[in-house]
């Protein structure tokens, strides 16, 4: 835990009320006609409530855990006691260990657990809400964020949809659902419900309901005109349906209302390139940046708005004196690289790109300047590019070489990438990320020794490489070779004791089960890792495993899921070849 956790973790017992606990407990005085050889205990009344030996020193061992940096037993702990004397501090408490554990299903056990004991609460009612954003799951978090509407706090209802468009989930489900809720007759005696009206709003305008949406925002205006929100929507919305000049107007509005509002201006600057008009964009941008000076992040953003219309001298005006400055940003070099390739300066971009430091931009700097040499017919080029970058910067040497390979792949020259790959290895042997490189490239080609020997390699060289041993182990058990699939339980349990809040490991272990014959145990590792990751993969051996069970519905429902939240999904697709009862 944090220093000062720790610091205070000697005052833990009585932070917990344990002292309020142990003031409930018996006295250990012993009865004046005891004798030496009678047990002290015996004549005790039973201990009804505070604290006994067992509920102490599991407590203690908790306190002790979290100071050794053990968060799931420290958890694990916390939550046992807390059940036991339905106490919802030391919920918390195991709250807070679970959060630095990095499991996010250890997480969610303690969060639920705090929640029961404390229904009440708002801090465990929005990390409830996070969670289940943070797995994908929309209309749950919009359950969460509603019960903290009806205890009248502000629940970013807005934000929600908002988050939810952006990510391409249906937005059916959660417009319906906030519809019965503002149809209770209560939902507007609540202190913002005019948040929910705009998120409905916004859920209705992007399910085809516009001319709905207009209705319930004019109706909104008419008693809170004076809400920065209302105009922050209409504006927002009016772009989305590209029409710059209402967008316009709401933003104009908007600031009537909250003057120097930056949201404001900066939905002005956009609505105002959408008409055309650079001019005037750049002017709501230099407000902007004369009430943030020194915002190199907001020079960064406005560069962006600018460069997304293809305004490209503009954003270069935003990106120069960044560049000249004393901490030039990285991501300005990446981008004044863009605008030198838009404009067909091959070497002034290569320029740029070469500049931009290890970061967030790096490797998409070199992929870019890669890309655009090749597109220029200059192969020879960008390889020796990529080679000069490796020397320059060794400690990204794997993640370069990595990129050249992908590159001559896309290429359609698979030998050279090949020869490569084994060139590079042959010089570091012991180079982790590239052995499971080319394991990976060895099972897409079918090499399933190839890519065991490599495998092997990591975990003969670190035995605690968990993506190795889950690798390796997966990919047993996915082959299904009878005589096999104990090696791959073992590998994939290592694996997991290694990571145990890794959803892709709950995966493996789930799908080993699963083909060791035992799909009741396979579910229950499944259902956890897509609670924890909800991609196609697991959405995938999930139905499966459903089906197997009889649990055929269900198991339609987490296709259809999977089918609604993502554009590609072959492996959903296979598994619909293999059982087509399973479309939903």
């Amino acid at each position: 835990m944090p220093s000062t956790l720790i610091r205070s973790s000697r005052q833990g017992l009585a932070v917990l009320g344990l002292a309020v606990l142990l003031g409930g407990c018996q006295s250990l005085a012993p009865s004046p006609s005891a004798t030496s050889q009678d047990d002290p205990m015996d004549s005790a009344p039973p201990i009804e409530h505070g604290l006994d030996a067992e509920g102490l020193a599991t407590l203690l061992t908790a306190e002790f855990a979290g100071q050794r940096g053990d968060y799931r037993r420290a958890t694990q702990g916390y939550l046992t006691m807390a059940e036991r004397y339905a106490f919802a501090p030391l919920a918390e408490r195991g709250t807070l260990a679970a959060r630095f554990s990095n499991d996010v299903l250890l997480l969610q056990q303690a969060v639920a657990t705090w929640h029961e004991l404390d229904p009440a609460a708002e801090a465990p009612l929005r990390l409830l809400a996070g969670l289940a954003l943070q797995r994908g799951d929309w209309p749950k978090a919009l359950e969460w964020r509603l019960a903290l509407a009806d205890q009248g706090q502000h629940a970013e209802l807005t934000l929600l949809a908002e988050l939810a468009l952006e990510s391409g989930t249906d937005p059916l489900p959660l417009r319906e659902r906030l519809g019965e809720y503002l149809e209770r007759s209560s939902a507007d005696r609540q202190p913002h419900y005019h948040d929910a009206v705009l998120a409905m709003a916004t859920l209705e305008a992007a399910t085809g309901q516009r001319q709905q949406a207009e209705r319930r925002l004019d109706q909104l205006e008419r008693n809170h005109s004076e809400l920065p929100a209302l105009w922050l929507t209409r504006a927002q919305l009016a772009l989305e349906v590209d029409n710059p000049r209402q967008a316009r107007e709401a933003a104009r509005r908007g600031l009537e209302v909250s003057p120097g509002d930056p949201r404001f201006l900066l939905l002005l600057a956009q609505a105002e390139l959408r008409l055309g008009n650079v001019d005037a964009a750049e002017e709501y941008t230099s407000t902007l940046m004369d009430e943030h000076v020194g915002n190199q992040e907001l020079h960064i953003s406005l560069a962006r708005l600018f460069l997304e219309d293809d305004h490209l001298d503009a954003a270069r005006r935003l990106l120069l004196p960044l560049v000249s400055s004393d901490e030039p940003p990285p991501a300005a070099f990446y981008l004044l690289g863009i605008i030198a390739e838009e404009e067909g300066e091959i070497d002034n971009a290569l320029l740029y790109y070469r500049q931009v430091e290890p970061g967030g931009d790096f490797l998409r700097a070199r992929l870019r300047a890669a890309q655009m040499l090749i597109e220029d017919e200059r192969l020879v080029d960008a390889r020796a590019f990529l080679r000069i970058e490796r020397l320059r910067h060794e400690s990204q040497f794997s993640e370069l070489l990595a990129l050249e390979v992908e590159l001559l792949d896309e290429a359609g020259l698979r030998t050279e990438a090949d020869a490569l790959l084994d060139r590079e290895l042959s010089r570091t042997p012991n180079d982790e990320p590239l052995l499971y490189l080319r394991a990976m490239r060895a099972w897409a080609q079918g090499d399933l020794e190839g890519m065991e020997r490599d495998l092997g390699r990591i975990i003969e060289a670190n035995p605690d490489n968990a993506s190795a041993l889950n690798a390796l182990g997966y990919t047993l058990a996915d082959i299904n070779d009878p005589e096999r699939l104990e090696e791959a339980r073992e590998l994939i349990e290592r694996a997991h004791a290694l990571e145990p809040g890794n959803p892709a490991i709950m995966d493996s272990m789930g799908w080993v089960h699963y083909r060791l014959g035992d799909p009741e145990r396979a579910l229950a590792w499944l259902e956890r890792a897509y609670a924890g990751m909800p991609d196609q993969e697991i959405a995938a051996h999930l139905a499966e495993v459903l089906w197997a069970l009889d649990r055929q519905d269900e198991a339609r429902r987490v296709v259809e899921r999977a089918l609604r939240q993502q554009d590609e999904h072959p492996l959903i697709d296979e598994l619909l070849e293999r059982v087509p009862e399973l479309a939903p």
